[in-house]
């Protein structure tokens, strides 16, 4: 299937590894021109290259922390003007509620809420001149079903969450989309950090595939959701979690 983006400009945050890698590498596989970020220089470029080789297309790096200024900036000065943009970035660490203290939540809420929404705020009036544009905003399945100890990303990615209800449908007239990807558990770094092997045996029974989700197949959807012919597709949610959540809605 033609997604219709050759020659399209993505930036994908936070790419060097786990389900941002994947993001870049679906979209660069249909012949977008991506360019990716994250802090770790050498993670990063290794990443590009490894990219750049599979899909024979130009992959371009801009190391820095996008949930700081001087992050956003780096990215923006490599691709100043994206036809596509994933945001992205490391959630909180776990824990109860009561041991949080006010610093913590403006970590988890700068970057899971601030820092998606000041990377559309730099680059949607772009999109709406050009009409074309297609943000994809990686969240997390505790969106529909919040999980206990995960209360600082709850949080966050629930503002994000609200925020974009409004603002898809303010832009959508110029072809303009913006949805969330929320996945459930994934074969990622983070999901082997914070499991021991006896919970990661008891979330695995859980899961109706009885297996963990495989982040190509999550590039698949984002580069689903950035095609020419998903223009009519915003303001969505799309849980990723192989079934686990068991509403019908």
């Amino acid at each position: 299937m033609d997604l219709g983006l050759t020659g399209r400009r993505a930036l994908i945050c936070a790419a060097s590894k786990g389900l941002g890698r994947a993001c870049a590498r679906a979209l660069a596989l249909e012949g977008v021109e991506v360019t990716i970020t994250g802090r770790d220089g050498d993670s990063l470029a290794a990443a590009a290259a490894a990219i750049a080789q599979e899909a024979r297309i130009k992959v371009a790096i801009a190391p820095g922390d996008i949930t700081t200024p001087e992050g956003r900036e780096a990215a923006l000065s490599v691709c100043p003007d994206p036809d596509i943009l994933v945001t992205n970035a490391g959630g909180p660490p776990p824990g109860d509620f009561r041991d949080w203290q006010v610093a913590d939540w403006q970590r988890a809420i700068n970057a899971n809420m601030l820092t998606p929404i000041e990377m559309i705020r730099l680059t949607i009036d772009g999109m709406t001149s050009r009409q074309f544009g297609r943000i994809v905003n990686i969240t997390s399945a505790a969106v529909k079903a919040p999980i206990p100890n995960l209360g600082l990303s709850n949080g966050a990615r629930a503002g994000l969450t609200g925020f974009v209800a409004g603002l898809a449908r303010q832009v959508a007239a110029h072809n303009v989309t913006i949805n969330n990807l929320l996945p459930g558990p994934f074969e990622t770094d983070r999901l082997k950090q914070m499991m021991t092997p006896e919970e990661r045996a008891s979330r695995l029974d859980k899961i109706p595939t009885k297996r963990f989700g495989d982040p190509d197949e999550f590039g698949a959807a984002c580069a689903f959701l950035c095609a020419a012919t998903s223009g009519f597709i915003t303001g969505q949610n799309l849980l990723i979690d192989g079934g686990g959540y068991p509403g019908v809605f």
